[in-house]
C-alpha cells in the first residue's frame, strides 16, 4: 500500500537546492513588525532562496525580512544582505520552527544584481 504524504507544497523552485549549514542574520524590515535580530543556521540555499531552522514564534508567510547570508560579524565587508520575504513557515519538534524565504533583491553596493550574486561597484 502507498502511504500518501501529509503535507503537500506547491513549489515554484528556479533553481536547486544545495545542503548547506552557514550563519543566517534576520531581522524584519517592515517597522509595524517588533525589531529582533535572529542569528539562525540554515539548512539549504539556492540562489534564490534559504531554508533555516528558528526558535522564533513571529516569522509568518509574507513577512519582509532582511537576510544577511552569509553571515559572519556585523562589520564584515563580505556579508551580503538581502530583500526576502517568508513563504513558508513549518512547526518542527521541541519548539522549533523551520522558516523557507525567497530572496528578491541583494542590499550590497549597487543592489542590482540577481539574487544570490554579491555586487560590487
Amino acid at each position: 500500500m502507498l502511504e500518501v504524504p501529509t503535507k503537500v507544497y506547491l513549489v515554484g523552485r528556479q533553481s536547486r537546492r544545495a545542503k548547506i549549514t552557514r550563519p543566517v542574520r534576520v531581522r524584519p524590515s517592515d517597522p509595524k513588525d517588533v525589531h529582533f535580530e535572529d542569528l539562525p543556521v540554515s539548512v539549504n540555499a539556492s540562489k534564490d532562496g534559504i531554508y533555516f531552522i528558528s526558535r522564533r514564534k513571529s516569522y509568518y508567510k509574507g513577512m519582509r525580512i532582511f537576510v544577511t547570508f552569509p553571515f559572519s560579524s556585523p562589520h564584515d565587508p563580505m556579508n551580503c544582505e538581502y530583500v526576502a520575504e517568508v513563504v513558508r513557515v513549518e512547526e518542527l519538534p521541541n519548539g522549533k520552527f523551520g522558516v523557507a524565504v525567497s530572496l528578491k533583491m541583494s542590499m550590497n553596493y549597487s543592489g542590482s544584481a540577481a539574487p544570490g550574486f554579491a555586487t560590487r561597484s
